[in-house]
């Protein structure tokens, strides 16, 4: 199997590109490698993003907020955060923006119904890239 490279982008690479990055890492394994990035990166993690990701028990803390400046090549698939006009065009076989609210400013079931989401759209795009 070819092993495929995804990356999810967002402004800060903070919260939803970070989880995303995480979840392809859990369920696509070694058969992905999985990146993010943010086109202005805020250089750190949002605590909650670190504590809701390790409610489904993955480990945020080893991760670090990257500018799409660090990201080289090209992608099976890059996925847009709804960012925009604010994230530059990556060469990917697959585009698509997720219109995700960003959710540091939402409650904890907001944040968590996010991530979920998150969850479930990985799961379907790494289906889909087989």
């Amino acid at each position: 199997m070819t092993r495929r490279r995804v990356l999810f982008v967002c402004v800060e690479n903070a919260n939803r590109s970070q989880m995303a990055e995480a979840f392809a890492r859990m369920i696509g394994g070694d058969a992905v490698e999985a990146a993010s990035a943010g086109s202005k990166p805020s250089g750190v993690l949002n605590p909650r993003a670190v504590r809701f990701m390790d409610e489904v028990g993955y480990d945020l803390t080893a991760h670090r907020s990257k500018s799409l400046d660090e990201v080289d090549g090209a992608f099976d698939a890059v996925i847009t955060m709804g960012c925009g006009d604010r994230c530059p065009w990556v060469p990917a076989r697959v585009r698509e923006d997720w219109a995700l609210p960003d959710p540091k400013h939402l409650d904890d079931d907001g944040y968590r119904a996010v991530r979920d989401e998150i969850a479930r759209r990985v799961h379907a795009l790494l289906e889909a890239l087989r």
